[in-house]
Protein backbone atom coordinates (compact mmCIF):
# COMPACT_ATOMS: atom_id res chain seq x y z
CA UNK A 1 0.00 0.00 0.00
CA UNK A 2 1.19 3.50 -0.68
CA UNK A 3 1.99 5.79 2.20
CA UNK A 4 0.27 9.18 2.44
CA UNK A 5 1.87 12.23 3.95
CA UNK A 6 0.52 14.35 6.79
CA UNK A 7 0.67 18.10 7.26
CA UNK A 8 -0.93 20.81 9.33
CA UNK A 9 -2.96 22.09 6.36
CA UNK A 10 -6.73 21.88 6.64
CA UNK A 11 -8.04 21.93 3.05
CA UNK A 12 -11.76 22.17 3.80
CA UNK A 13 -13.99 23.10 0.92
CA UNK A 14 -14.29 26.85 0.44
CA UNK A 15 -17.58 28.53 -0.26
CA UNK A 16 -18.96 27.87 -3.71
CA UNK A 17 -16.92 29.68 -6.33
CA UNK A 18 -19.67 29.98 -8.88
CA UNK A 19 -23.34 29.22 -9.43
CA UNK A 20 -22.29 25.56 -9.27
CA UNK A 21 -22.06 24.46 -5.65
CA UNK A 22 -20.03 21.55 -4.38
CA UNK A 23 -20.69 19.47 -1.26
CA UNK A 24 -19.13 20.64 1.96
CA UNK A 25 -16.78 18.26 3.74
CA UNK A 26 -19.42 17.87 6.46
CA UNK A 27 -21.93 16.84 3.81
CA UNK A 28 -19.42 14.42 2.34
CA UNK A 29 -18.95 12.81 5.75
CA UNK A 30 -22.72 12.47 5.97
CA UNK A 31 -22.74 10.71 2.60
CA UNK A 32 -20.18 8.21 3.73
CA UNK A 33 -22.01 7.64 7.00
CA UNK A 34 -25.15 6.99 4.98
CA UNK A 35 -23.19 4.64 2.75
CA UNK A 36 -21.98 2.68 5.74
CA UNK A 37 -25.53 2.40 7.06
CA UNK A 38 -26.86 1.23 3.70
CA UNK A 39 -24.13 -1.35 3.44
CA UNK A 40 -25.04 -2.73 6.86
CA UNK A 41 -28.54 -3.35 5.56
CA UNK A 42 -27.39 -5.46 2.65
CA UNK A 43 -24.59 -7.55 4.10
CA UNK A 44 -24.06 -9.44 7.32
CA UNK A 45 -20.30 -8.88 7.16
CA UNK A 46 -18.69 -6.54 9.64
CA UNK A 47 -17.71 -3.19 8.21
CA UNK A 48 -14.71 -1.20 9.34
CA UNK A 49 -16.15 2.05 10.74
CA UNK A 50 -15.21 5.35 9.22
CA UNK A 51 -12.80 7.26 11.46
CA UNK A 52 -14.38 9.59 14.01
CA UNK A 53 -12.71 12.81 12.97
CA UNK A 54 -14.21 14.79 15.82
CA UNK A 55 -15.19 18.43 15.72
CA UNK A 56 -11.62 19.75 15.74
CA UNK A 57 -9.81 17.06 13.76
CA UNK A 58 -8.38 18.06 10.41
CA UNK A 59 -9.01 15.71 7.47
CA UNK A 60 -6.10 13.69 6.22
CA UNK A 61 -4.05 15.44 3.57
CA UNK A 62 -1.13 14.88 1.25
CA UNK A 63 -0.55 18.61 0.70
CA UNK A 64 2.86 18.47 2.37
CA UNK A 65 4.19 17.14 -0.92
CA UNK A 66 4.43 20.80 -1.92
CA UNK A 67 7.12 22.73 -0.06
CA UNK A 68 5.78 26.26 0.28
CA UNK A 69 8.31 28.99 -0.61
CA UNK A 70 8.71 32.16 1.47
CA UNK A 71 6.61 35.18 0.40
CA UNK A 72 7.66 36.47 -3.01
CA UNK A 73 9.88 39.54 -2.73
CA UNK A 74 8.74 41.15 -5.97
CA UNK A 75 5.00 41.55 -6.59
CA UNK A 76 3.62 43.25 -9.70
CA UNK A 77 0.22 43.63 -11.34
CA UNK A 78 -0.56 42.76 -14.95
CA UNK A 79 -1.76 46.37 -15.21
CA UNK A 80 1.86 47.46 -14.65
CA UNK A 81 2.68 45.94 -18.03
CA UNK A 82 -0.12 47.53 -20.00
CA UNK A 83 -2.80 44.97 -19.30
CA UNK A 84 -6.43 46.03 -19.77
CA UNK A 85 -9.18 44.02 -18.12
CA UNK A 86 -12.10 45.08 -20.29
CA UNK A 87 -12.97 41.65 -21.70
CA UNK A 88 -12.03 42.70 -25.25
CA UNK A 89 -8.43 43.95 -25.40
CA UNK A 90 -5.80 41.28 -26.05
CA UNK A 91 -3.35 41.01 -23.15
CA UNK A 92 -1.12 38.35 -24.69
CA UNK A 93 1.82 40.73 -25.08
CA UNK A 94 1.26 42.12 -21.58
CA UNK A 95 1.38 38.69 -19.94
CA UNK A 96 4.48 37.71 -21.91
CA UNK A 97 6.22 41.00 -21.03
CA UNK A 98 5.33 40.54 -17.38
CA UNK A 99 6.69 37.01 -17.17
CA UNK A 100 9.89 38.00 -19.00
CA UNK A 101 10.46 40.93 -16.64
CA UNK A 102 9.76 38.90 -13.50
CA UNK A 103 11.97 36.04 -14.71
CA UNK A 104 14.91 38.41 -15.23
CA UNK A 105 14.47 40.30 -11.98
CA UNK A 106 13.69 37.22 -9.94
CA UNK A 107 12.75 39.24 -6.89
CA UNK A 108 16.36 39.52 -5.82
CA UNK A 109 16.48 35.75 -5.34
CA UNK A 110 13.15 35.58 -3.49
CA UNK A 111 10.94 34.84 -6.47
CA UNK A 112 8.20 36.94 -8.01
CA UNK A 113 4.42 37.18 -8.10
CA UNK A 114 2.11 38.47 -10.82
CA UNK A 115 -1.28 39.65 -9.60
CA UNK A 116 -4.32 39.71 -11.86
CA UNK A 117 -6.85 42.24 -10.48
CA UNK A 118 -10.63 42.19 -10.81
CA UNK A 119 -11.58 42.38 -14.47
CA UNK A 120 -11.78 40.23 -17.61
CA UNK A 121 -8.34 39.72 -19.12
CA UNK A 122 -8.29 38.22 -22.62
CA UNK A 123 -5.03 36.50 -23.55
CA UNK A 124 -3.41 33.93 -25.75
CA UNK A 125 -1.03 31.37 -24.31
CA UNK A 126 1.88 32.40 -22.11
CA UNK A 127 4.70 30.54 -20.34
CA UNK A 128 5.36 30.65 -16.63
CA UNK A 129 8.79 30.77 -15.01
CA UNK A 130 10.39 29.21 -11.91
CA UNK A 131 10.05 30.63 -8.38
CA UNK A 132 6.85 32.29 -9.49
CA UNK A 133 3.27 32.81 -8.31
CA UNK A 134 0.34 33.66 -10.58
CA UNK A 135 -2.34 35.13 -8.29
CA UNK A 136 -5.90 35.89 -9.40
CA UNK A 137 -7.68 38.34 -7.13
CA UNK A 138 -11.37 38.12 -6.30
CA UNK A 139 -13.34 38.90 -9.46
CA UNK A 140 -10.37 38.34 -11.79
CA UNK A 141 -11.12 36.30 -14.92
CA UNK A 142 -8.50 35.23 -17.46
CA UNK A 143 -10.17 34.49 -20.81
CA UNK A 144 -8.57 32.34 -23.51
CA UNK A 145 -8.12 34.11 -26.82
CA UNK A 146 -10.48 33.20 -29.66
CA UNK A 147 -7.64 33.55 -32.16
CA UNK A 148 -6.09 30.09 -32.79
CA UNK A 149 -2.84 31.82 -33.83
CA UNK A 150 -2.42 32.82 -30.18
CA UNK A 151 -2.23 29.12 -29.24
CA UNK A 152 1.00 28.21 -31.15
CA UNK A 153 1.88 24.68 -32.26
CA UNK A 154 4.52 22.89 -30.15
CA UNK A 155 6.15 19.49 -30.44
CA UNK A 156 4.37 16.32 -29.43
CA UNK A 157 5.20 14.81 -26.06
CA UNK A 158 7.80 12.01 -26.37
CA UNK A 159 5.54 9.54 -24.56
CA UNK A 160 2.78 10.12 -27.13
CA UNK A 161 4.83 10.41 -30.33
CA UNK A 162 2.25 12.74 -31.89
CA UNK A 163 -0.67 14.86 -30.84
CA UNK A 164 -3.27 12.87 -28.94
CA UNK A 165 -6.02 13.76 -31.42
CA UNK A 166 -4.16 14.56 -34.63
CA UNK A 167 -0.78 13.63 -36.06
CA UNK A 168 2.11 16.06 -35.73
CA UNK A 169 2.42 18.78 -33.14
CA UNK A 170 -0.22 20.16 -30.81
CA UNK A 171 -1.50 23.52 -29.67
CA UNK A 172 0.23 24.81 -26.55
CA UNK A 173 -1.85 25.16 -23.39
CA UNK A 174 -3.24 28.54 -22.38
CA UNK A 175 -0.94 28.58 -19.34
CA UNK A 176 2.20 26.55 -19.93
CA UNK A 177 5.51 25.77 -18.31
CA UNK A 178 8.50 23.51 -18.99
CA UNK A 179 11.37 22.56 -16.67
CA UNK A 180 10.17 24.77 -13.83
CA UNK A 181 10.47 24.59 -10.04
CA UNK A 182 8.50 26.20 -7.23
CA UNK A 183 5.45 27.40 -9.15
CA UNK A 184 2.11 28.43 -7.62
CA UNK A 185 -1.14 29.13 -9.49
CA UNK A 186 -3.69 30.36 -6.97
CA UNK A 187 -5.86 33.25 -5.89
CA UNK A 188 -8.97 34.52 -4.16
CA UNK A 189 -11.50 32.42 -6.07
CA UNK A 190 -10.51 33.91 -9.42
CA UNK A 191 -11.37 32.17 -12.70
CA UNK A 192 -9.45 30.95 -15.74
CA UNK A 193 -11.86 30.38 -18.63
CA UNK A 194 -10.48 28.75 -21.78
CA UNK A 195 -13.56 29.72 -23.83
CA UNK A 196 -13.27 26.31 -25.40
CA UNK A 197 -16.35 26.26 -27.60
CA UNK A 198 -14.34 27.42 -30.60
CA UNK A 199 -12.18 24.30 -30.21
CA UNK A 200 -15.07 21.96 -29.48
CA UNK A 201 -16.74 23.13 -32.71
CA UNK A 202 -13.60 22.27 -34.66
CA UNK A 203 -13.70 18.80 -33.13
CA UNK A 204 -17.40 18.27 -33.75
CA UNK A 205 -17.09 19.59 -37.33
CA UNK A 206 -14.06 17.38 -37.98
CA UNK A 207 -12.03 20.39 -39.07
CA UNK A 208 -9.49 20.26 -36.25
CA UNK A 209 -5.98 20.25 -37.75
CA UNK A 210 -3.87 19.87 -34.60
CA UNK A 211 -4.57 18.49 -31.15
CA UNK A 212 -6.29 21.04 -28.91
CA UNK A 213 -4.40 22.72 -26.08
CA UNK A 214 -4.99 22.21 -22.38
CA UNK A 215 -6.00 24.98 -20.02
CA UNK A 216 -2.89 24.43 -17.86
CA UNK A 217 0.02 22.11 -18.71
CA UNK A 218 3.29 21.87 -16.81
CA UNK A 219 6.05 19.65 -18.21
CA UNK A 220 9.21 18.34 -16.50
CA UNK A 221 8.47 20.49 -13.49
CA UNK A 222 8.84 20.10 -9.70
CA UNK A 223 7.14 21.48 -6.60
CA UNK A 224 3.88 22.80 -8.04
CA UNK A 225 0.73 24.06 -6.32
CA UNK A 226 -2.57 24.81 -8.08
CA UNK A 227 -5.30 25.86 -5.67
CA UNK A 228 -8.34 27.95 -4.80
CA UNK A 229 -9.49 28.84 -8.32
CA UNK A 230 -12.23 28.01 -10.77
CA UNK A 231 -11.19 26.62 -14.16
CA UNK A 232 -13.80 26.64 -16.93
CA UNK A 233 -14.27 25.55 -20.50
CA UNK A 234 -10.89 24.06 -21.31
CA UNK A 235 -10.39 23.32 -25.01
CA UNK A 236 -9.06 19.84 -24.10
CA UNK A 237 -7.90 18.27 -20.81
CA UNK A 238 -8.05 20.93 -18.11
CA UNK A 239 -5.01 20.39 -15.83
CA UNK A 240 -2.19 18.25 -17.24
CA UNK A 241 0.99 17.78 -15.20
CA UNK A 242 3.28 15.57 -17.29
CA UNK A 243 6.79 14.31 -16.33
CA UNK A 244 6.33 16.27 -13.07
CA UNK A 245 6.97 15.57 -9.40
CA UNK A 246 5.57 16.88 -6.13
CA UNK A 247 2.38 18.38 -7.52
CA UNK A 248 -0.52 19.46 -5.29
CA UNK A 249 -3.90 20.35 -6.80
CA UNK A 250 -6.45 21.23 -4.15
CA UNK A 251 -9.57 23.29 -3.46
CA UNK A 252 -10.37 23.61 -7.16
CA UNK A 253 -13.65 23.91 -9.03
CA UNK A 254 -13.39 22.65 -12.61
CA UNK A 255 -16.37 23.12 -14.94
CA UNK A 256 -17.17 22.36 -18.56
CA UNK A 257 -20.45 21.65 -20.35
CA UNK A 258 -21.32 18.01 -19.90
CA UNK A 259 -21.20 17.45 -23.66
CA UNK A 260 -17.85 19.22 -24.18
CA UNK A 261 -15.53 16.64 -25.79
CA UNK A 262 -12.46 15.35 -23.93
CA UNK A 263 -12.58 18.02 -21.25
CA UNK A 264 -11.02 15.84 -18.53
CA UNK A 265 -10.68 17.57 -15.19
CA UNK A 266 -7.24 16.58 -13.89
CA UNK A 267 -4.87 14.20 -15.71
CA UNK A 268 -1.60 13.40 -13.90
CA UNK A 269 0.58 11.87 -16.60
CA UNK A 270 3.96 10.13 -16.18
CA UNK A 271 4.31 12.00 -12.89
CA UNK A 272 5.44 11.13 -9.36
CA UNK A 273 4.05 12.27 -6.03
CA UNK A 274 0.79 13.94 -7.04
CA UNK A 275 -1.83 15.05 -4.51
CA UNK A 276 -5.38 15.88 -5.70
CA UNK A 277 -7.71 16.87 -2.87
CA UNK A 278 -10.97 18.68 -2.18
CA UNK A 279 -12.02 19.36 -5.77
CA UNK A 280 -15.40 19.59 -7.48
CA UNK A 281 -15.47 18.70 -11.19
CA UNK A 282 -18.12 18.71 -13.92
CA UNK A 283 -16.88 17.73 -17.35
CA UNK A 284 -17.52 15.97 -20.62
CA UNK A 285 -14.91 13.31 -19.84
CA UNK A 286 -13.19 11.71 -16.84
CA UNK A 287 -13.11 13.80 -13.68
CA UNK A 288 -9.61 12.50 -12.90
CA UNK A 289 -7.60 10.27 -15.23
CA UNK A 290 -4.16 8.85 -14.40
CA UNK A 291 -2.02 8.32 -17.49
CA UNK A 292 1.56 7.46 -18.52
CA UNK A 293 2.02 7.51 -22.28
CA UNK A 294 0.66 5.89 -25.39
CA UNK A 295 1.70 2.49 -26.76
CA UNK A 296 5.26 2.14 -28.07
CA UNK A 297 6.09 5.78 -27.30
CA UNK A 298 5.05 5.43 -23.68
CA UNK A 299 6.94 2.14 -23.39
CA UNK A 300 10.11 3.72 -24.78
CA UNK A 301 9.86 6.86 -22.65
CA UNK A 302 9.33 4.67 -19.56
CA UNK A 303 8.12 7.42 -17.23
CA UNK A 304 5.52 5.88 -14.89
CA UNK A 305 2.91 7.59 -12.79
CA UNK A 306 3.71 6.65 -9.18
CA UNK A 307 2.35 7.70 -5.79
CA UNK A 308 -0.86 9.42 -6.84
CA UNK A 309 -3.45 10.37 -4.19
CA UNK A 310 -6.99 11.42 -5.12
CA UNK A 311 -9.05 12.34 -2.06
CA UNK A 312 -12.38 14.08 -1.43
CA UNK A 313 -13.23 14.66 -5.08
CA UNK A 314 -16.84 14.93 -6.20
CA UNK A 315 -18.62 15.63 -9.44
CA UNK A 316 -20.42 14.37 -12.50
CA UNK A 317 -19.66 13.29 -16.08
CA UNK A 318 -22.49 11.75 -18.12
CA UNK A 319 -20.24 10.13 -20.73
CA UNK A 320 -17.18 8.92 -18.79
CA UNK A 321 -15.91 8.00 -15.33
CA UNK A 322 -15.28 9.61 -11.99
CA UNK A 323 -11.84 8.04 -11.76
CA UNK A 324 -10.13 6.63 -14.84
CA UNK A 325 -6.81 4.82 -14.95
CA UNK A 326 -5.59 4.71 -18.54
CA UNK A 327 -6.20 4.16 -21.24
CA UNK A 328 -2.77 5.66 -21.99
CA UNK A 329 -0.74 3.78 -19.37
CA UNK A 330 2.18 2.37 -21.33
CA UNK A 331 4.86 3.80 -19.04
CA UNK A 332 3.23 2.13 -16.05
CA UNK A 333 0.97 3.24 -13.19
CA UNK A 334 1.44 2.13 -9.58
CA UNK A 335 0.71 3.14 -6.00
CA UNK A 336 -2.54 5.01 -6.53
CA UNK A 337 -4.83 5.82 -3.59
CA UNK A 338 -8.38 7.01 -4.29
CA UNK A 339 -10.64 7.65 -1.30
CA UNK A 340 -13.65 9.62 -0.11
CA UNK A 341 -15.10 9.98 -3.58
CA UNK A 342 -18.63 11.10 -4.49
CA UNK A 343 -19.82 10.56 -8.07
CA UNK A 344 -23.32 11.24 -9.38
CA UNK A 345 -25.18 10.97 -12.68
CA UNK A 346 -22.21 9.51 -14.54
CA UNK A 347 -21.57 6.81 -17.09
CA UNK A 348 -19.05 4.98 -14.89
CA UNK A 349 -17.72 5.31 -11.38
CA UNK A 350 -14.29 3.72 -11.35
CA UNK A 351 -12.75 2.61 -14.61
CA UNK A 352 -9.49 0.91 -15.59
CA UNK A 353 -8.81 1.16 -19.33
CA UNK A 354 -6.13 -0.59 -21.35
CA UNK A 355 -5.65 -2.77 -24.42
CA UNK A 356 -3.26 -4.85 -26.47
CA UNK A 357 -0.35 -2.71 -27.62
CA UNK A 358 -0.30 -0.67 -24.45
CA UNK A 359 2.30 -2.71 -22.56
CA UNK A 360 3.13 -1.14 -19.21
CA UNK A 361 1.40 -2.03 -15.96
CA UNK A 362 -1.31 -0.98 -13.53
CA UNK A 363 -0.45 -2.23 -10.05
CA UNK A 364 -1.18 -1.51 -6.41
CA UNK A 365 -4.36 0.52 -6.79
CA UNK A 366 -6.45 1.24 -3.67
CA UNK A 367 -9.98 2.63 -3.98
CA UNK A 368 -11.98 3.07 -0.79
CA UNK A 369 -14.91 4.98 0.70
CA UNK A 370 -16.86 5.75 -2.46
CA UNK A 371 -20.46 6.88 -2.79
CA UNK A 372 -22.17 6.86 -6.19
CA UNK A 373 -25.66 7.96 -7.16
CA UNK A 374 -27.30 7.19 -10.49
CA UNK A 375 -24.07 5.91 -12.00
CA UNK A 376 -24.73 3.66 -14.97
CA UNK A 377 -21.82 1.19 -14.50
CA UNK A 378 -20.27 1.54 -11.03
CA UNK A 379 -17.14 -0.52 -11.73
CA UNK A 380 -15.71 -1.04 -15.20
CA UNK A 381 -12.37 -2.65 -16.01
CA UNK A 382 -12.08 -3.00 -19.74
CA UNK A 383 -9.99 -3.78 -22.75
CA UNK A 384 -10.84 -2.52 -26.18
CA UNK A 385 -9.68 1.10 -26.15
CA UNK A 386 -8.75 0.26 -29.76
CA UNK A 387 -6.84 3.44 -30.50
CA UNK A 388 -3.17 3.60 -31.36
CA UNK A 389 -0.80 6.41 -32.38
CA UNK A 390 0.21 4.76 -35.67
CA UNK A 391 0.62 1.41 -37.37
CA UNK A 392 3.89 0.69 -35.51
CA UNK A 393 2.19 -0.39 -32.28
CA UNK A 394 3.04 -3.90 -31.10
CA UNK A 395 0.03 -6.22 -30.64
CA UNK A 396 2.22 -8.44 -28.45
CA UNK A 397 2.82 -5.63 -25.95
CA UNK A 398 0.35 -6.76 -23.30
CA UNK A 399 -0.32 -4.76 -20.14
CA UNK A 400 0.02 -6.15 -16.62
CA UNK A 401 -2.95 -5.35 -14.38
CA UNK A 402 -2.56 -6.68 -10.86
CA UNK A 403 -3.38 -5.72 -7.29
CA UNK A 404 -6.62 -3.71 -7.28
CA UNK A 405 -8.16 -3.19 -3.81
CA UNK A 406 -11.72 -1.82 -3.69
CA UNK A 407 -13.55 -1.43 -0.37
CA UNK A 408 -16.43 0.41 1.30
CA UNK A 409 -18.35 1.32 -1.84
CA UNK A 410 -22.06 2.11 -2.10
CA UNK A 411 -23.72 2.80 -5.42
CA UNK A 412 -27.38 3.85 -5.28
CA UNK A 413 -29.72 3.57 -8.26
CA UNK A 414 -27.16 1.61 -10.27
CA UNK A 415 -28.29 0.65 -13.76
CA UNK A 416 -25.87 -2.07 -14.81
CA UNK A 417 -23.68 -4.57 -12.96
CA UNK A 418 -19.90 -4.27 -13.11
CA UNK A 419 -17.96 -5.15 -16.24
CA UNK A 420 -14.57 -6.70 -15.54
CA UNK A 421 -13.11 -7.63 -18.90
CA UNK A 422 -9.42 -8.53 -19.02
CA UNK A 423 -7.19 -9.49 -21.92
CA UNK A 424 -6.57 -13.00 -23.18
CA UNK A 425 -2.98 -13.85 -22.32
CA UNK A 426 -2.85 -10.97 -19.82
CA UNK A 427 -5.68 -11.45 -17.32
CA UNK A 428 -6.38 -8.84 -14.67
CA UNK A 429 -5.27 -10.51 -11.43
CA UNK A 430 -5.58 -10.05 -7.68
CA UNK A 431 -8.74 -7.97 -7.69
CA UNK A 432 -9.95 -7.65 -4.08
CA UNK A 433 -13.41 -6.32 -3.30
CA UNK A 434 -14.77 -5.89 0.23
CA UNK A 435 -17.97 -4.27 1.47
CA UNK A 436 -19.31 -3.24 -1.93
CA UNK A 437 -23.06 -2.63 -2.24
CA UNK A 438 -24.53 -1.90 -5.65
CA UNK A 439 -28.17 -0.98 -5.07
CA UNK A 440 -30.84 -0.92 -7.74
CA UNK A 441 -29.44 -3.50 -10.15
CA UNK A 442 -32.06 -5.99 -11.31
CA UNK A 443 -31.51 -9.47 -9.81
CA UNK A 444 -31.71 -10.89 -13.33
CA UNK A 445 -28.58 -9.02 -14.41
CA UNK A 446 -25.21 -10.72 -13.93
CA UNK A 447 -21.73 -9.32 -13.63
CA UNK A 448 -19.76 -9.52 -16.88
CA UNK A 449 -16.33 -11.03 -16.18
CA UNK A 450 -13.67 -12.42 -18.48
CA UNK A 451 -9.95 -13.00 -17.98
CA UNK A 452 -10.03 -11.70 -14.40
CA UNK A 453 -9.38 -13.31 -11.02
CA UNK A 454 -9.59 -12.25 -7.42
CA UNK A 455 -11.53 -12.38 -4.18
CA UNK A 456 -14.67 -10.76 -2.79
CA UNK A 457 -16.24 -10.46 0.63
CA UNK A 458 -19.44 -8.64 1.54
CA UNK A 459 -20.24 -7.78 -2.07
CA UNK A 460 -23.82 -7.47 -3.32
CA UNK A 461 -25.26 -8.42 -5.67
CA UNK A 462 -23.26 -11.62 -5.87
CA UNK A 463 -20.15 -11.08 -7.99
CA UNK A 464 -19.04 -13.33 -10.81
CA UNK A 465 -17.40 -16.69 -10.14
CA UNK A 466 -14.01 -15.30 -11.15
CA UNK A 467 -13.99 -13.29 -7.91
CA UNK A 468 -15.02 -16.30 -5.81
CA UNK A 469 -12.61 -18.99 -6.96
CA UNK A 470 -9.45 -17.89 -5.15
CA UNK A 471 -8.91 -20.44 -2.40
CA UNK A 472 -6.75 -18.23 -0.20
CA UNK A 473 -7.78 -14.67 0.61
CA UNK A 474 -4.79 -13.79 2.77
CA UNK A 475 -3.35 -11.49 0.10
CA UNK A 476 -6.64 -9.58 0.11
Amino acid sequence: MMMTMQSDHNPLFNAAKSSFSRPSWAFTLLLFATAATLTLHVTTRAISPLPDLGAAAAPETCSALFHAPPPRRLVKSIADFGGVGDGATSNTAAFRRAIEFLEKSGGGGGGAQLNVPRGRWVTGSFNLTSDFTLFLEDGAVILGSQDPEEWPIIEALPSYGRGREREGGRHISLIHGNSLTNVVITGNNGTIDGQGKMWWDLWWNRTLKNTRGHLVELVNSHNILISNLTFRNSPFWTIHPVYCSNVVIRDMTILAPLNAPNTDGIDPDSSTNVCIEDCYIESGDDLVAVKSGWDQYGIATAKPSVNITVRRVSGTTPTCSGIGIGSEMSGGISNVLVEDLYIRDSAAGVRIKTDKGRGGYITNITIQNVVMERVKVPLRFSRGADDHPDEKWDPNALPLVRGIWISNVVSKDSRKPPLLIGIEGAPFQDICMRNVSLLGISPSLRWSCEFVSGFSDGVTPMPCLELQRNGSSSWC
